[in-house]
């Protein structure tokens, strides 16, 4: 039996950097490609990124959301976030993950952001993830 993948609709209304003008995105979870998931352009399935939930990447990650942000996504709690963080693939061997700026959902609303963390500066751009072994 072969699973179908979760699609779920999401808006940025501000985009994510460097691709600004695109607001209109899909959540796609694949069986059998967790913890990755895709962020992929609504309208272009050629453009996609690979997200990933930011815990499963680094347990301890304490993400500090910027209050403004917090107020622009209308999260009245912390359950109410959900955030993805965009991983690089170099190859078969070599992948990192972004956890200095994740993107943010509301839960509730579908509506995200990619946000600078308060606390960037213990993150990095390009944190290693194991490739090719069980990240559970």
């Amino acid at each position: 039996i072969v699973t179908a993948p979760t699609v779920t609709e999401v808006r940025l209304p501000m985009g994510l950097l460097g691709f600004e003008r695109i607001k209109e995105y899909l959540l796609i979870a694949n069986p059998g490609e967790e913890p990755f998931e895709w962020l992929q352009v609504k309208d272009n399935a050629a453009l996609a990124f690979v997200v990933i939930d930011p815990f499963i990447a680094l347990p301890e990650y304490k993400p500090d959301i910027p209050q403004a942000d917090v107020e622009l996504l209308d999260l009245e709690n912390p359950q109410d976030a959900l955030l993805f963080n965009i991983v690089t693939v170099y190859g078969p061997k070599r992948a990192t993950v972004n956890l200095k700026s994740p993107v943010v959902f509301n839960r509730r609303t579908l509506v995200g952001k990619q946000v600078v963390l308060a606390n960037a500066a213990a993150y990095s751009i390009q944190h290693p993830l194991s490739v090719g072994e069980t990240v559970a």
